[in-house]
């Protein structure tokens, strides 16, 4: 039986080509697929800046905590710029402190609930900034193979109805409707892998920087417990 060439189909077999020659549907679910990856890459660079930034951030505020510095000092450098990270829950809990201690506060347990709570408003507050759009990733990863499939069945349908159309089993006719199927089955595992890699590091990241800022916390929060507590001996002493 003699076999057609490609070229005498009328079918532009090049990825470009598949793509206009496929259905309205298809179409839609390859832009989709595609614009969902590009998104995803647009997010992974900015969560790599983003957390260097604050890696950065938390080793400069380490060191300039455990230098020496008075914490007085410290709070008024900090209290005038837009601190992140552990300087945010350093601001939080310095304000709680001053806050209470010029209403003259009266029971120390109370001061050290306000101050603790204060931190982890602070904390939750820095962990969903580094936690944001990371859920558009987990999504992406679970259900873009899912759409990818979505184009494959449209796809072989496709393929089906030229046959039936056609009355023909040769591969020039079923050959286009594969063709879109697999491209967008490819699209959709273009977009899914990166995705639930990209999202698998950087929450282990995000879960690394939120375990120093969260030592960091209850660190601070016993050095203060030890202030409140030396300040009132100093009182009864008084």
């Amino acid at each position: 039986m003699e076999t057609l060439p490609m070229a005498a189909t009328g079918h532009d077999m090049s990825i470009w080509g598949l793509f206009w020659q496929a259905g309205w549907v298809v179409k839609l679910v390859m832009i989709g697929l595609l614009a969902a990856s590009v998104w995803t890459w647009a997010i992974v660079v900015d969560k790599v800046v983003s957390y260097n930034r604050m890696r950065a951030a938390l080793n400069r505020f380490e060191q300039t905590f455990w230098s020496g510095q008075s914490l007085e000092e410290l709070y008024r450098n900090l209290s005038d710029k837009n601190a992140v990270g552990m300087g945010a829950i350093f601001v939080a809990a310095m304000r709680e402190w001053k806050k209470s201690f010029e209403k003259g506060a009266r029971t120390p347990l109370g001061l050290q609930n306000r101050i603790d709570k204060a931190m982890d408003l602070a904390l939750t507050r820095e962990m969903e900034r580094l936690e944001s759009r990371l859920s558009f990733l987990a999504t992406v990863g679970s259900a873009a193979p899912f759409i990818g499939l979505f184009g494959t069945v449209v796809g072989i349908m496709t393929s089906f109805q030229a046959i039936a159309g056609s009355s023909s089993t040769n591969l020039a006719v079923v050959a286009p409707g594969i063709a879109e199927a697999l491209l967008a089955t490819a699209i959709g595992l273009l977009a899914a892998i990166p995705a639930v890699i990209a999202y698998n590091k950087l929450s282990t990241d995000a879960s690394k920087l939120s375990s120093r800022m969260e030592g960091f916390s209850d660190e601070f929060s016993a050095i203060l417990s030890r202030q409140i507590d030396e300040k009132v001996v100093q009182r009864a002493a008084a």
